[in-house]
């Protein structure tokens, strides 16, 4: 049975309004990525991923560089990480990450979601022991015993390996995300090591799935909106399955 990881792409709305808030949403994480790593691709995989990501959800590029050379300037926001956790509807679990320049008001947008939908925001840890923090990778055309065997080599703590229609997926704790990947990029990819992954990307997983079905099938779809609407939501994890 696969792992029910979600290969999260931010669709380009039509609305013009939609796309400034997805570039916004890249543009944030990827001067956060670079601040943090190094603004040089090559050398933070983490900032490598992030841009291969935005580029293939159609970020321009001067959004790109434009995050970049903010972060490269050593000015520009003061952001940090806010996680929260809690209850949706249907007894369905959340985790909902955030990067922010306040975080009573982001703490306070959050909450009021979870509140107008009839969901109880949680503490930390409250529903996260039931989710993988995993890194993921996604790739086509290389068997299961290339991919083991190059891991291993590399010393890197696999989860799971899984081949189906072609593709193979890997999981790793999210702590081994950049030994995995080198490990890769060094057995799979080309002379300039590159190579083309499907996803690549660390999630949370749930352990287990919950269906949810008529009024809060609704209800979840309803809070999920309101919460990927707010500027300072990054990525929403749950473990609801809806019809």
């Amino acid at each position: 049975m696969g792992r029910a990881y979600q290969n999260k792409k931010l669709s380009i709305a039509k609305s013009s309004d939609a796309r400034a808030k997805v570039y916004s949403k890249y543009g944030r994480e990827i001067y956060v990525c670079a601040k943090a790593g190094g603004i040089e691709p090559d050398g933070n995989l983490a900032l490598r991923a992030l841009i291969d990501r935005a580029k293939k959800d159609q970020v321009p590029s001067h959004v790109i560089g434009k995050a970049l050379d903010k972060a490269k300037g050593g000015g520009g926001e003061d952001y940090s990480t806010a996680r929260y956790e809690g209850y949706g509807p249907g007894s369905s679990m959340v985790i909902v990450d955030c990067l922010t320049d306040n975080p009573n008001r982001t703490f306070g947008d959050v909450r009021q979601c979870f509140t107008k939908t009839k969901c109880k925001i949680g503490t930390p840890g409250s529903v996260g022991h039931m989710f993988d923090h995993s890194a993921i990778f996604v790739f086509k055309g290389i068997d299961e015993d290339t991919v083991l065997e190059a891991l291993m080599m590399a010393d890197v703590d696999v989860t799971d390996i899984e081949c189906e229609d072609e593709m193979t997926k890997v999981f790793t704790p999210h702590t081994e995300y950049n030994k995995a990947k080198q490990a890769l990029l060094d057995t799979l990819g080309n002379s300039k090591g590159e190579f083309d992954f499907e996803v690549d990307e660390i999630q949370f997983i749930p352990q287990n799935t919950n269906s949810l079905v008529g009024d809060d099938a609704v209800m979840f779809e309803t809070f999920l909106d309101m919460l990927t609407d707010l500027d300072d939501v990054q990525n929403v994890y749950h473990n609801a399955e809806l019809d």
